[in-house]
């Protein structure tokens, strides 16, 4: 009995011995090498699946969106990460618009990136994200908030006044002009009529009104027919997005007049105008590099690594003379 006993203590000493030395570590070494392993695929795929942007536009119901939609999603391929580009059926439908940006909070996006409608109403919004420690990217329309990481956009009131140059330039003094602008409320549109306004009144032109018209084809016509009956002389229209311009056309057209018509987006549809002599200009500005920016101003800040405050992407005034090469641009934009 007392040997059998010694016999089975030796064989459980030799097994402890065993599971020690060998079987401890290699489990050790796996627990080790699977962390290794997680920590590396985080680290790589910042640029992979890992990571998911938020961008909420104003709206998706006209090319200039979809334009700033493609460049995120563009830039989301590249970078390898998950994008969900998100926006409203019209510029005005501001509780919507923020609606959307708490949902992609509560699903814990890696980033937001917002073009918003009415700055003052997101921004408790935004100061959820921040609470979340989820960076917030504004394209296309700042706000005053000091948390944001970057703006990424036009400068509206440099291209307002490119606008009123152009329009002061082929009308000459004591022309009257009628402005169409978007949604009252939005700075976007305040600085593009802004710009626009100063420039005409030192060259010496009438600003005979400034109305809105919400950004939209349909009111831009109905609103355009209203300045015609009051203003029957004007001879020149400033819309400070292209639908508006291309629905204050139809209406002038209607009307059998010849007015000068100048928008702001350099939108395809703008373009195809331009190029068939209808509209007479739009200032261009480059949506596409908006949303490529945007997400990549978001990605960098959700690797906490340092962003420009203000990345300007630039404006430019598109008339018969060079649309031909900005139509070419567009179409490979929207695979058109």
């Amino acid at each position: 009995m007392h040997k059998r006993m010694l016999v089975a203590m030796c064989i459980l000493i030799l097994s402890l011995l065993v599971l020690a030395g060998c079987g401890g570590k290699t489990q050790n070494v796996s627990t080790g090498e699977k962390a290794n392993t997680s920590r590396q695929q985080t680290q790589s795929s910042s640029g992979s699946n890992s990571m998911h942007v938020g961008v909420i536009v104003k709206a998706l119901n006209s090319d200039y969106w979809r334009m700033v939609e493609a460049g995120a999603k563009d830039a989301a391929s590249k970078l390898g990460i998950e994008v969900t580009v998100l926006g409203p059926a019209g510029e005005t439908q501001v509780t919507e618009q923020v609606s959307m940006i708490e949902d992609l909070i509560t699903k814990k996006v890696s980033a937001l990136v917002v073009a918003p409608s009415q700055p003052s109403s997101a921004i408790p919004t935004f100061e959820r994200a921040k609470a979340q420690n989820i960076p917030v990217v504004l394209i296309d329309t700042d706000a005053n908030w000091d948390s944001k990481v970057s703006f990424v956009g036009t400068g509206n009131y440099v291209g307002g006044k490119q606008a009123g140059e152009f329009l002061a330039k082929q009308l000459g003094k004591g022309a009257k002009v009628a402005i169409l602008r978007g949604a009252l409320g939005d700075p976007t549109h305040d600085e593009r009529a802004n710009g626009a306004i100063e420039v005409l009144k030192a060259e010496g032109l009438n600003v005979v009104t400034v109305q809105p018209a919400n950004s939209e084809r349909q009111m831009g016509m109905s609103v355009m027919e209203n300045i015609l009956q009051a203003n029957p002389d004007i001879q020149g229209v400033y819309a400070t997005n292209d639908e508006m311009a291309l629905g204050a056309l139809r209406a002038i057209e209607a009307a059998k007049k010849n007015i000068l018509v100048v928008g702001f987006d350099g939108s395809p549809d703008a373009l195809k105008s331009i190029k068939d002599g209808k509209l007479t200009a739009s200032i261009a500005q480059n949506p596409y590099n908006i949303g490529y920016m945007g997400v990549e101003a978001a990605i960098k800040a959700a690797k906490r690594e340092n962003v420009e405050k203000r990345i300007d992407t630039g404006t430019k005034v598109v008339t018969k003379d060079n649309v031909e090469e900005e139509l070419i641009r567009l179409a490979k934009i929207l695979g058109k």
